[in-house]
C-alpha cells in the first residue's frame, strides 16, 4: 500500500500485522508439510533431513507466533480474544473501500 495513504488512514500497523499473519500461515503449512513428510518417508536419510527441516520450521513458527503476541496481534491461549481481534480486523477490511 502507498506509504502515505498507510499513514493518513492508520493502517501501517495492520499492513504489517497481516504480512505477519501470512507468515505465520506459511509456517504452520510448512510444520504441518514436514510432519506428513517425515511419516510417509522409508528412507532413514531422507527422514533425518526431513526432521531436521521441520525442526527448523517449529522454529521459525515459534518466532514468528511470538512476534505476534508481543505486539497483540495473536492471542492463542485466549479465543475469546483472538476472536475480538479477527472481528475487528474484519471490519477493518469491510471498511477499506470507504476509507
Amino acid at each position: 500500500m502507498n506509504f502515505i495513504l498507510e499513514n493518513l488512514t492508520g493502517l501501517k500497523a495492520m499492513t504489517d500485522q497481516v504480512v505477519v499473519t501470512d507468515l505465520l500461515i506459511s509456517a504452520k503449512s510448512g510444520v504441518r508439510n514436514y510432519a506428513m513428510a517425515v511419516t510417509e518417508t522409508g528412507s532413514p536419510e531422507i527422514k533425518e533431513v526431513l526432521m531436521k527441516h521441520l525442526e527448523e520450521a517449529l522454529d521459525m513458527h515459534e518466532q514468528v507466533s511470538n512476534y505476534m503476541v508481543e505486539r497483540g496481534w495473536y492471542h492463542a491461549f485466549d479465543t475469546d480474544e483472538q476472536l475480538n481481534l479477527s472481528l475487528q480486523n474484519i471490519d477493518t477490511a469491510l471498511k477499506l473501500p470507504t476509507l
